[in-house]
C-alpha cells in the first residue's frame, strides 16, 4: 500500500510595515463624491456613542462572557505584575471560561446598519459594575525603582520576530497629523476598505502619547472602531496583526468590548499561523494587558507540532507567556522540561531569570533534578544578572521548596551588596523567599531592614505585609533594627482602605508581628471587628477562619487587658473542630508521635496520665500534656478543668473526661535490674523490642541530619543520669513547697519547626511556646535530633530518655 505524505509551508512572519502614506486614485474619488447613504449611517453611529465619549477614556458596554472579569480585575493583574497568587478576581466569578453568549462567527460581513451583532455590542445597555479601585480611595503610590521585565528580549535578535520592543515606539507625529486622518474617516464611513481601517488604527496609534487622549474621545474614532468591527473577518493576516498591535500604541484598555471581538477572530485563525506569529499575538496581548485562555490554549496546542524546531527564544518567549497567562498545561511540562535541559548550558543571565519567573508564575512543577539543574545555571551566572532576574530565581525556589545551599550563600553576598538599590517589591521576594525555604541569614535581613523604611511611600499593602510575616517568621526582633517594624506598622496604617480589597494582607502581617510580640491594638481592632471578619469569612479565594482564629487565639494570651473585639465563641469552635480534625488525620498519626505517647503511657502508668491535644488550638499543633503534682507523681489529665486563659473552648469536649479517678501512681518503677538492662542494651544481640502501639514498618528510616549523636550508638548512662533515674520523685525544694499541680506540656518536635541548620524557632512555634508559658505550661521538647533516632532503639531505652525529659527540668 503505497504512503502518501503530505507537506505544508508554513507562512514566514513579516515584519509589520508603517502607515502607506498615499491613497490610490480610486479612495480619492471616493473622498470626492462621498455616499450620501452612508452619511447619515454615520452621522447616526456618531449621535449613537455620543454618551460613551469618557475624559480620557471611553468605553463602549459590551461585556463577551469570556472576558467576565472588569477593568478592575484587569487593572489588579497589570498593576500586581510579579503576583505570587494567579491574577484572580476577588469578588467576581472564575477567570476561566466555559462559554461564550455571543457568537462571533456569523453575521459579522453585514453593513452596520443591519449587524446585530455590532448592536449588541455597541448599543448594550450597561452592565452592573464590579468595585472600582477609586471606591477605595487608595493612596497613589510613588514610583519604584524602575526595573525592565522584558529585558532577556535584547540577549538574541531571534525575539524580534515574535515580540514587540515597546522602547522602540514609532516616530509620533503631532495632532495636526491626525486630524486628516478623522476627517476621511469621517468622508469614507461605510465605503472603508479593510485596508483602509488598517491605514487609519496605524496612522492614528503614531500620536505623540500625550495627544492620545484627543483621538480617544473623538467620536470618529470610535466609528472607526466600528468599521474595523465590520471588516474584522476581511482583514488579511498582515492587516489583523498591524490593527492589534496599533492597539497597543493607542494605549487601549484591556476590558475594551473591540478586544473580545479581535480575540474571537484572531482564535479563528490560530490554525493558519505559524510559531512565531501565534507568540507575536501572545506577546501583543500581553502588552495590552488583556488575558487571553481561548488563544492561549490554541498556542499551546501547536507547541507539539514544532518542538523539533523550537530553539532558545521561542521556547523562553513561550514561557514568559505561560507565566504572564498563569497557566502551563499539563501535557506541556513534560515537554519544556526536556527542552529546558536540552538548552540550559546557552541560556543568557537574564534568560535564566525569565525561565524561573514563567514557572513560578505558571505554577509548573518541574522534576527535581530540572529544578537543581537551573539552579546550578543561575548561580554561574548570578554575578552577571540583574537584581529582576535574581529575585526571579529566588521566587522559583521558593515555589520548588528547594534549598540550594550554594545559591544561598551567594545570596548572602549579592543581597547586602544590592539592597541599597533595589525596589520594595524586590526586597519583599528576597525576604519572603527566605522564610519559605526557612533560612535566616542576619547579613541578609540587616540589608532589608536598613532600606525598607526609606521605601515606605512606595510600598503596596501586600510589600508591607509580607515583609513583615517574613521577619517575624525568622524571629528577627525589633531592638535589631529600632526603626524597621514601626514603618511598616505606619505604611499599614496609611493603607488601611487596601484592606476592604485584600483581607488578607492585614491578616498576613498582623500574624507576622504576633510571632514577635508586636500587637498594634488600633490594626488588630479593625482585623477582628465585625465587618472586616464578615469581609474575610466572605473572601472566597483564600480560607482566612484560620488567620482570624490565630490572631483572636494570640490577642487574648498576650494582651489580657484587652477590651477591643474578639471573635465570636461559634466561629471560634468551628474552627478549632476543623483544626483538630485536620491534626487526627496528620500529626497524630505520624510514627513519632505515636511512639511518644504510647511510651509515656508505659512511663507513667497508662493512658490516664498522658492527653494528646491542643492545648491551644490557635496556635495549630498538638502537645503531649503531663501534670505532676508538688512531689512529682503523675495525676490523670482532665482537659475540661484546666482551661487556657485564650480559648474556653479549646479544652472541648474532643478529649475523654477523667472526672472521679482517684490519685494513682503505677508509672514504670525504676528498678536495678532496669537500669542493667538499659546499661547493657548496646551490647545486646537481641533484636529490639518495638512499642505495641506501632507497628515496625511503619518507621522510616531517619536520613543523617534528622538525627542528632546523643542517643545514637547506644544510651551513655552517666552518675548524675543514673541518680536522676532512681530518684524520679526527688524534685526541687521550690517545687515540693508548691501546692500547684505542675503542668506540662511535652512537644515533639521537628526540623521544619526551626530555621534551617539553627536553633532558632520559627516565629510560629516560637509565639507557641511563649503563650504556653503564659497560659501556665512548661513546655519540655521531645527534640527531633534526639527522638528520631531513638525510635530505632530499644523500648528501654525510650523509656529511659522520656523520664529524663520529663523530670530533668523540675
Amino acid at each position: 500500500m503505497a504512503a502518501c505524505v503530505l507537506c505544508r509551508r508554513l507562512p514566514r512572519l513579516r515584519y509589520l510595515p508603517g502607515l502607506r502614506k498615499e491613497f490610490t486614485k480610486a479612495q480619492h474619488m471616493r473622498l470626492k463624491q462621498g455616499d450620501e447613504t452612508d452619511d447619515q449611517e454615520g452621522k447616526k453611529g456618531i449621535l449613537q456613542h455620543q454618551d460613551a465619549s469618557l475624559q480620557g477614556e471611553y468605553r463602549l458596554y459590551y461585556n463577551p462572557s469570556s472576558y467576565h472579569h472588569s477593568v478592575w480585575n484587569s487593572s489588579r493583574c497589570q498593576t500586581d505584575n510579579d503576583e505570587d497568587e494567579q491574577c484572580l478576581p476577588t469578588l467576581a466569578p472564575s477567570f476561566w471560561q466555559q462559554s461564550n453568549r455571543y457568537s462571533v462567527s456569523c453575521s459579522r460581513h453585514l453593513s452596520s446598519s443591519k449587524n446585530t451583532l455590532l448592536d449588541l455590542a455597541f448599543n448594550k445597555g450597561p452592565e452592573p459594575e464590579m468595585p472600582s479601585v477609586s471606591q477605595y480611595h487608595r493612596k497613589p503610590i510613588l514610583p519604584d525603582v524602575e526595573v525592565d521585565t522584558r529585558a532577556f528580549h535584547k540577549c538574541r535578535p531571534g525575539y524580534a520576530s515574535m515580540t514587540l520592543d515597546l522602547t522602540q515606539r514609532p516616530r509620533p507625529i503631532e495632532w495636526e497629523e491626525a486630524l486628516p486622518l478623522l476627517q476621511k474617516v469621517a468622508v469614507l464611513k461605510g465605503s472603508m476598505k479593510p485596508s483602509d481601517v488598517s491605514q487609519f488604527l496605524v496612522g492614528l496609534s503614531r500620536l505623540h502619547p500625550d495627544k492620545m487622549s484627543l483621538v480617544k474621545t473623538d467620536q470618529r474614532f470610535i466609528m472607526l472602531l466600528r468599521y474595523s468591527v465590520e471588516h474584522i473577518r476581511l482583514f488579511t493576516q498582515l492587516q489583523l496583526l498591524e490593527v492589534l498591535q496599533s492597539f497597543v500604541w493607542l494605549d487601549m484598555p484591556s476590558a475594551h468590548t473591540v478586544l473580545g471581538l479581535y480575540e474571537s477572530e484572531l482564535c479563528c485563525r490560530a490554525n493558519q499561523m505559524s510559531l512565531h506569529q501565534l507568540l507575536l499575538v501572545a506577546d501583543l496581548w500581553r502588552c495590552i494587558g488583556r488575558q487571553v485562555p481561548q488563544f492561549l490554549q490554541h498556542l499551546y496546542d501547536s507547541v507539539h507540532l514544532y518542538q523539533g524546531v523550537m530553539g532558545v527564544p521561542e521556547l523562553v518567549q513561550l514561557l514568559y507567556i505561560m507565566g504572564e497567562g498563569r497557566q502551563c498545561p499539563k501535557d506541556l511540562i513534560h515537554l519544556v522540561e526536556q527542552l529546558l535541559v536540552r538548552n540550559l548550558h546557552i541560556l543568557y543571565p537574564e534568560e535564566v531569570g525569565a525561565v524561573c519567573l514563567g514557572l513560578f508564575k505558571s505554577q509548573t512543577s518541574i522534576s527535581q533534578r530540572a529544578v537543581t539543574h537551573i539552579v546550578d545555571k543561575a548561580h554561574s551566572l548570578v554575578e552577571d544578572m540583574s537584581d529582576f532576574a535574581m529575585v526571579n530565581v529566588l521566587k522559583f525556589l521558593r515555589f520548588s521548596y528547594l534549598y540550594h545551599s550554594a545559591w544561598l550563600e551567594a545570596m548572602a553576598r549579592e543581597v547586602p551588596q544590592r539592597a541599597h538599590r533595589m525596589g520594595v517589591k524586590g526586597l519583599m521576594h528576597v525576604a519572603l523567599a527566605c522564610s519559605a525555604l526557612h533560612y535566616r541569614n542576619d547579613n541578609i535581613l540587616m540589608a532589608i531592614a536598613e532600606r525598607v523604611p526609606s521605601l515606605v511611600p512606595h510600598c503596596r499593602s501586600k510589600d508591607s505585609c509580607k515583609l513583615l510575616w517574613a521577619f517575624g517568621t525568622l524571629g528577627f526582633l525589633p531592638v535589631q533594627s529600632p526603626s524597621y517594624y514601626p514603618s511598616l506598622i505606619e505604611a499599614l496604617r496609611q493603607r488601611k482602605a487596601e484592606f476592604q480589597r485584600y483581607p488578607e494582607h492585614l491578616l498576613t502581617g498582623l500574624l507576622g508581628l504576633a510571632f514577635i510580640s508586636q500587637f498594634p491594638e488600633d490594626l488588630i481592632a479593625l482585623a477582628l471587628s465585625p465587618e472586616f471578619v464578615n469581609l474575610a469569612l466572605k473572601y472566597t479565594q483564600l480560607e482566612l477562619r484560620k488567620d482570624l482564629f490565630t490572631l483572636d487565639g494570640a490577642v487574648a494570651l498576650e494582651l489580657p487587658q484587652w477590651t477591643g473585639p474578639r471573635l465570636s465563641c461559634e466561629l471560634r469552635e468551628e474552627v478549632a473542630e476543623m483544626l483538630w480534625k485536620f491534626a487526627q488525620s496528620d500529626v497524630c498519626q505520624k510514627p513519632e508521635v505515636q511512639e511518644a505517647e504510647s511510651a509515656l503511657q508505659d512511663l507513667l502508668g497508662g493512658e490516664t496520665f498522658v492527653c494528646k491535644r491542643m492545648i491551644l488550638p490557635h496556635t495549630r499543633s498538638i502537645d503531649l500534656e503531663v501534670h505532676l503534682d508538688s512531689t512529682g507523681q503523675p495525676i490523670p489529665v482532665n482537659p475540661e478543668s484546666h482551661t487556657a486563659r485564650s480559648s474556653p473552648e479549646s479544652t472541648s469536649s474532643k478529649f475523654p473526661s477523667h472526672q472521679g479517678w482517684g490519685r494513682m501512681n503505677i508509672g514504670v518503677t525504676i528498678t536495678e535490674e532496669l537500669l542493667a538492662q538499659i546499661i547493657n542494651t548496646k551490647n545486646t544481640t537481641e533484636p529490639l523490642t518495638p512499642s505495641s502501639a506501632v507497628k515496625p514498618a511503619s518507621l522510616h528510616r531517619v536520613e543523617p541530619d534528622e538525627g542528632g549523636r546523643l542517643f545514637d550508638p547506644g544510651l551513655e548512662l552517666t552518675s548524675d543520669l543514673t541518680e536522676a533515674l532512681t530518684k524520679p520523685s526527688s524534685l526541687g525544694s521550690d517545687l515540693q513547697d508548691s501546692k500547684d499541680t505542675v503542668k506540662l506540656a511535652l512537644q515533639v518536635s521537628s526540623r521544619n519547626h526551626y530555621c534551617y541548620q539553627s536553633q532558632q524557632l520559627l516565629g510560629l512555634h516560637a509565639m507557641k511556646r511563649r503563650q504556653l508559658k503564659l497560659a501556665g505550661y512548661r513546655v519540655v521538647e521531645i527534640s527531633h535530633q534526639e527522638w528520631f533516632p531513638m525510635l530505632r532503639k530499644s523500648r528501654a531505652e525510650k523509656l529511659a530518655y522520656l523520664h529524663c525529659k520529663v523530670y530533668s527540668g523540675l
